[in-house]
């Protein structure tokens, strides 16, 4: 018997859409008011899912605590209040789009849970636009 567990994690986080290998023409054509040279900033809501087997000593899929803490560590810590461009390893060379924000918090995540749980990452950038990532 397989289930899903869910936990809900937020973080305010500024950033510019731009590709260096544009024309600030094209860049402005393509993303808009999200190439703004002074960046701007969203609300982000991060959910990540576990599925796997329940635990008959527990009756865990996973651990929330555990969840929490790996999601606030290695996520929320690391990316709240930054400008993703300047402020972080991950964005310095990769557009931070909500597609491009997704899979690097699904890869840090992956690599500190077990492969034995199907992981997917869902992030809110907006209350209207969100992405999915499950590692496919």
């Amino acid at each position: 018997m397989k289930l899903s567990v869910y936990r809900k994690e937020h973080f305010n986080a500024a950033h510019r859409l731009h590709n260096p290998a544009w024309s600030e023409e094209k860049n402005r054509e393509v993303f808009g008011k999200c190439n703004n040279p002074h960046y701007h900033g969203h609300n982000y809501d991060l959910i990540v899912k576990i599925t796997g087997p329940v635990d008959p000593d527990t009756g865990y899929v996973y651990d929330m605590k555990l969840l929490k803490d790996l999601m606030r560590t290695h996520v929320t810590d690391k990316f709240d209040h930054k400008n993703l461009n300047l402020d972080t390893d991950e964005f310095k060379n990769l557009n931070p789009t909500a597609e491009n924000i997704a899979v690097v918090i699904w890869n840090i995540l992956r690599n500190k849970i077990e492969k034995k749980y199907d992981l997917t990452v869902r992030l809110y950038e907006t209350e209207r636009n969100f992405v999915e990532f499950s590692g496919n």
